[in-house]
């Protein structure tokens, strides 16, 4: 459970079209859920990676992920997607939460991972905790798919291997750490390749609870050094 947020909470940096509130910091030196607030952050600053060599990739933040998974009507459903460009996209990074209520701004208790995958056909759902997102991600897919098709075959929704967590919050972590593996594999190769593996070896090696206490500090670093007067 993230700590209570004091009135008035204070904004301590703007980047780019995320601004990130001092309850931010305290989530990080936690250990607490994570926000989408600071899933939004790491998915908008430049990952420890070359830059992303074609716009055929997107990580799209968690808000847009959420509004996708829950509008109203097909007509809103289309008025949102439609400039995401989905078709022109290779690789799509989708955060997916357990929230339902729309009305609850940063609800939810559950974050995993759904990633496109354009070569392969395939929407790859990573869940650090034995698929309990599994419903809402395939409400997501369901809302997506159709703007992914390029006159081809439809996209599968499938289970992707996914390190476990070991505890209640490290969830968001997880999705952030999964979300480096499979850019970093994108950017590699410069292309969605369908491979068998894939990124799933990569993340079998590079994913565990170590690597995302870490990440928890590294984030929380980062803010910190951005904060800094220049």
């Amino acid at each position: 459970m993230a700590p209570p947020n004091n009135k008035g909470d204070e904004k301590i940096l703007s980047y780019l079209d995320v601004v990130m509130r001092r309850s931010d910091l305290d989530i990080l030196r936690g250990p607490h859920y994570l926000n989408d607030r600071i899933i939004e952050f790491y998915f908008a600053h430049p990952l420890p990676s070359p830059p992303l060599p074609s716009p055929r990739a997107l990580l799209l933040p968690p808000s847009i992920s959420f509004w996708l998974t829950n509008c109203p009507d097909p007509q809103s459903l289309r008025q949102s997607a439609d400039p995401l460009r989905l078709p022109d996209r290779d690789l799509v990074l989708f955060p997916v939460n357990s929230n339902l209520d729309v009305t609850v701004a940063g609800g939810g208790s559950h974050w995993s991972l759904l990633v496109y995958c354009r070569e392969a056909g395939e929407f790859v759902h990573h869940d650090s905790c034995r698929s309990a997102n599994r419903c809402h991600a395939e409400r997501l897919f369901h809302a997506v798919s159709g703007f992914v098709d390029d006159g081809g075959e439809p996209p599968r929704l499938v289970e992707g291997l996914t390190p476990q967590q070991t505890n209640g919050h490290d969830c968001g972590l997880f999705v952030m750490a999964i979300a480096k593996v499979v850019y970093d594999w994108y950017v590699a190769r410069g292309e969605c390749a369908a491979g068998e593996d894939r990124w799933f070896a990569a993340l079998k090696e590079e994913v565990d609870a170590d690597a995302v206490d870490k990440l928890r500090d590294e984030v929380l670093r980062l803010i910190l050094s951005l904060m800094e007067p220049k």
